[in-house]
Parts: structure tokens; sequence; C-alpha cells
């Protein structure tokens, strides 16, 4: 319980206020845990956000990485790519002669199956490449599906039954081709 006390100062009396319990109020706790609350809710919600930057860094650098096997198999088979027999792509790890012999393992989207990486072989005519199901094959196609969208890969359209247009949001498709 507050006192209030009477004291004689240097011109008149002052009063001031005593408290005999030290501690903090019940509103004063509950303001704290709210601050906590608020600042904890903006460390995740960035946190989150850098995981899917992370995991579409991850799948640039796998296509690259498939682009190098590619290259090396080109190089070693007469130069043509793989022949797949999908018109719209069919997933990268059903793609025949690449893994183990050119990369050890083909990679998968970090998020699991729920968005694979897909391959067409194609005709490499310009402007719009066909899609190729016989060799000889002199290009080919991979398509991601970002998060973020922060990276374009500049191709856009349909190439040979892909699609690799820009969607925006949570589906965002970059392609690469040799």
């Amino acid at each position: 319980m507050n006192k209030i006390q009477k004291r004689e100062g240097n011109g008149g009396f002052m009063l001031t206020r005593t408290s005999e319990s030290k501690g903090f109020t019940l509103i004063e706790l509950l303001v704290v845990i709210a601050i906590i609350g608020i600042l904890a809710s903006i460390v995740l919600a960035s946190l989150n956000t850098a995981r899917k930057k992370g995991r579409d860094a991850r799948r640039v650098a796998d296509m690259k990485q498939v682009q190098l096997a590619l290259e090396l198999y080109y190089d070693g088979h007469s130069s043509t790519y793989p022949a797949v027999s999908g018109l719209s792509g069919v997933t990268l790890g059903t793609v025949v002669g690449v893994s183990p012999d050119y990369i050890s393992t083909l990679p998968t989207d970090p998020n699991g199956a729920a968005t694979p990486y897909i391959y067409q072989s194609t005709d490499n005519a310009v402007p719009t490449p066909a899609a190729c199901t016989a060799t000889p094959c002199l290009g080919y196609l991979i398509r991601a599906v970002l998060e973020t969208g922060t990276t374009q890969s500049g191709l856009t359209g349909t190439i040979a039954g892909v699609a690799c247009t820009p969607t925006g949001g949570a589906s965002n498709n970059y392609c690469v081709k040799p």
C-alpha cells in the first residue's frame, strides 16, 4: 500500500510517495509480454522470407549444375542431348544417361516432390524450339519453380511445351537452356 508523507524542504512542504512493495504491476508485465510477442512475430516473418530466398538460390545453383552435366553429356554423346518421351517435359530424375556418369545425383527441389524440376529435350530451332523425342536432340530446357520470383531467367512464354513465363506469387517459373 502506498503512503503519502509530508516533508519540510527549502521553503515549504513537499509530498512524497513511498511504496512498501517492490515489484511490477500486472499491467506492466502484460505490456512487456505484448512487446516481446510483436518483436518475435516480426523476426519470424523475416526468417521465413530468408528461407524462401535461400531455397530459390539453391534451385538456381541446381540448374547450373544440371546445365554443366548436360554439356558434359553433349560432349560425350556425339553432340546430342538426352531425348525424353514427354511433350511437355518430364521430371529431371527420369532423364536417362546423365546420372551418375556426369553428375553424381540429380538434384531435387528443396521443398520435396511438390514442385519437381522439369526437363524437355528440344530441336533447338530458332526462335521457338519444339519438343524433341528422337535423337539427335540439339537443345534442352530445364524449369524450376521459384517461391519468391526475385531471380528471373529471361526466358518467357511456352518453349517446347514447358511454361517459362514468370507468373508471380508462388509459381515463378525459372527456365534455362543451352
